[in-house]
């Protein structure tokens, strides 16, 4: 993928996802948060919306060349069991580094969550880096 800044400000349509009791236990085993109300999925962990797979506004990418490059949450409140989370995405940078396998494209995409009363539950900001040479 070429660097195409043109996609900046592009936004996804609204996706809806419900949080579960049972989801938030997995994640909270999963990354090994002993803290109890997590472990009983009472609250879900920070890092909860990574479970979210949404689509990349405007983006056709090959998923086994995109690195995880970093997270960013604001919350309002805490994710609890119940919740029906309306996330729409946006691409909010694109800009390209020159790595040690050749040059990444690096893509910024910030997210806004608002639960069923219209009331914004987080925001976030994901980058992840496209690797454009080597190996995938």
């Amino acid at each position: 993928m070429a660097v195409d800044r043109s996609l900046i400000g592009r936004t996804s349509d609204e996706e809806t996802f419900a949080v579960e009791r049972g989801a938030i236990r997995r994640f909270a085993q999963a990354i090994g948060d002993g803290e109890g109300a997590h472990l009983r999925g009472d609250i879900a962990p920070p890092t909860f919306p990574t479970t979210f797979r949404g689509t990349l506004p405007g983006l056709e990418l090959d998923r086994k060349r995109i690195l995880h490059a970093g997270e960013e949450y604001r919350y309002r409140r805490p994710l609890r069991p119940g919740d029906e989370l309306r996330v729409v995405r946006r691409v909010e940078d694109v800009f390209e580094k020159e790595g040690s396998l050749g040059p990444m494209t690096f893509i910024v995409l910030a997210a806004e969550a608002r639960d069923v009363l219209g009331q914004i539950v987080y925001l976030s900001r994901t980058t992840i880096i496209y690797r454009q040479g080597g190996t995938a």
